[in-house]
């Protein structure tokens, strides 16, 4: 009795296991499968999950906020980039809806912010001050290249750009998820 509920349980097993076998396998002309899908495939797709957080500039250069969260319809086309704006360090943040045709993606970095011609004969620091000339004429000088600025990430943007000043955004209405 035993023998014959562990054939039918072999039997039963290899039924099920030729089955699935046969489902991954099999495709008809002009279609293929998931195993055939490489990432070459999806070359210049962005990660979703890379858009939220980032940066959000204006065409002046100047930060204005970061993606909080991007809006989909049912169908999965993006319709809206939802912005944090304003805030320091995430306090007193508030959110803006966009439309995402109005948002552009760029792989390029941010350029420096330009400065004034500096009478002093310096260089300028990060906050626009002028820098003393350097005074060292002692030591060699470095022939070492300089360094090659970073490549950019084939999965995701560096920065988004949208056209507004920060005062615009801070007047946009609020915007709050729903909860129906």
């Amino acid at each position: 009795m035993l023998a014959k509920y562990l054939a039918a349980a072999v039997a039963g097993s290899l039924l099920v296991a030729s089955a699935a076998f046969a489902a991954e396998t099999s495709t008809t002309p002009g279609t293929s499968t998931t195993a055939n899908a490489s990432d070459s495939s999806y070359k210049g797709d962005w990660r979703a999950s890379k858009m939220v957080g980032l940066n959000v500039y204006n065409d002046k250069n100047e930060n204005i906020g970061s993606i909080n969260e991007l809006l989909m319809d049912k169908s999965g086309s993006i319709k809206a980039a939802v912005i944090s704006v304003g805030g320091f360090l995430g306090m007193g943040a508030r959110l803006v809806a966009v439309p995402y045709d109005k948002v552009k993606f760029t792989s390029e970095p941010v350029a420096p912010p330009t400065t004034a011609s500096n009478t002093g004969g310096g260089a300028t620091s990060p906050g626009g001050m002028a820098k003393p000339p350097s005074t060292t004429t002692t030591g060699s000088t470095s022939n070492a290249p300089a360094a090659a600025p970073p490549k950019p990430n084939p999965w995701y943007p560096d920065h988004a750009v949208f056209n507004a000043a920060k005062d615009e955004l801070k007047n946009m209405p609020e915007f709050k998820y729903s909860t129906e």
